[in-house]
């Protein structure tokens, strides 16, 4: 069996790092050199200070984002703070390049105060033409997310919203593989950390008409204590949010009391806490998002011998891999293009129908592509392009 960790510590002492620097441009002369820096730079200087949307033509601002982190949560490892986050941080800005063709750099900044990490996206905002939050714990990071939507360029936080989209995808797909419409499902959703709190409400209206309101029928959702429920006590303001849009019916008890009858099971938790018992109690043709990492909230084996009929994990060694690198890159890539000021929820909705589309003919065990196709980035990115076009469109319309 392959050492992943042990490759790892390898390449990474080798390489010391895997990102550099380089340059677009030669400079082998002092006309060169004239032309790069001084004299020569001052004049897109000049043009910059009279019009600063010329930073995107002239300078990296147009196809930059910063992958920034406090080191609070970094995938499974929890708070191990910004040095020890900087692997993960190139890692994820490897994969922009890769499969957005977007250039990215690692910010790991050394506070975990919300206020100072607020105060230090708006400082370094001016070189980049995006931030990607990562690694971020809950409750703050819906805070500093909050905080930093009107700076001028997309902050998006992708632990909450690239899980939300590709989720999403599964879902749409799912539905058309065991022939339910997603406006009659019953969906728990267990965690209600920051991913867990961005599918609910990206769930809350799935329609792209503006027009429409698209709602699933139901939507409840759990975490540590059980349901949240209007009953229980001393819930955060953010689970007391999730009550205006889920538990219509207001009920109490255990997750297990919650999947009773539910078409849609979404774990964004812990793994091993569901059995096949668990999910014989739902309805028929179950549908499974087992998403904890390394272990799942069930494994797929036990899952099918409760009777389900389609099952989804985070992990690359079975099918239906809900993973992230399928959206962020072209999400951003979307509103660099569009020069988008945020990313919003009809952008998210558009980059969860691409990526659903990607698939034409979607299977039990493929509901959503695999990260190494190709096209999926540039599917995603144009209508996320073409869904801030029509957002502005729209805005220009009504003045």
């Amino acid at each position: 069996m392959t050492d992943y960790y042990q490759k790892s510590i390898d390449l990474h002492k080798k390489l010391r790092g895997k990102l550099e620097i380089t340059s677009k441009t030669i400079i082998s002369s002092k006309k060169d050199l004239a032309v790069v820096y001084s004299p020569g730079v001052a004049q897109p200087c000049r043009e910059i200070s009279e019009n600063p949307e010329k930073a995107y033509e002239y300078t990296i601002k147009g196809n930059t984002i910063a992958v920034l982190s406090d080191g609070s949560a970094v995938l499974g490892l929890g708070n191990i703070g910004a040095k020890a986050a900087i692997p993960v941080m190139e890692g994820k800005a490897i994969l922009f390049k890769q499969f957005g063709g977007v250039d990215a750099f690692p910010i790991c900044l050394d506070t975990q105060e919300s206020e100072e990490i607020i105060d230090t996206v708006k400082r370094i905002a001016p070189v980049f033409g995006g931030i990607n939050l990562e690694d971020i714990s809950a409750p703050r990071c819906f805070e500093i997310e909050a905080a930093l939507q009107d700076i001028g360029i997309p902050v998006f936080h992708d632990d909450q919203h690239g899980t939300a989209v590709v989720t999403l995808a599964g879902i749409l797909n799912s539905c058309k593989v065991v022939n339910k419409k997603i406006e009659n499902l019953k969906v728990v959703i267990n965690g209600a950390g920051s991913a867990g709190v961005a599918i609910a409400k990206l769930l809350r209206c799935i329609s792209l008409d503006p027009n429409v309101c698209l709602s699933i029928k139901e939507i409840i959702i759990c975490d540590s204590k059980g349901v949240i429920s209007k009953s229980r006590e001393n819930l955060s303001e953010v689970k007391q949010e999730l009550l205006a849009y889920s538990n219509p019916r207001d009920i109490s008890g255990s997750m297990q009391d919650a999947i009773v009858d539910a078409d849609v099971f979404i774990g964004v938790s812990k793994g091993n806490i569901l059995s096949a018992s668990d999910v014989m109690t739902m309805n028929t043709n179950p549908i499974l998002f087992a998403l904890a990492n390394p272990e799942p909230e069930i494994m797929p084996d036990e899952a099918y011998k409760g009777g389900a009929a389609i099952v989804a994990t985070g992990r690359s060694d079975f099918p239906n891999q809900v993973n992230n690198v399928l959206v962020f890159p072209g999400i951003f890539r979307g509103a660099l293009d569009a020069r988008a000021k945020r990313i919003t929820p009809e952008m998210k909705l558009a980059a969860a129908y691409a990526l659903a589309d990607c698939v034409k003919n979607p299977t039990y065990d493929k509901i959503i592509p695999s990260s190494f196709e190709e096209g999926i980035a540039d599917k995603v990115a144009d209508s996320v392009a073409n869904a801030c076009t029509i957002i502005l469109e729209h805005k220009h319309n009504r003045i």
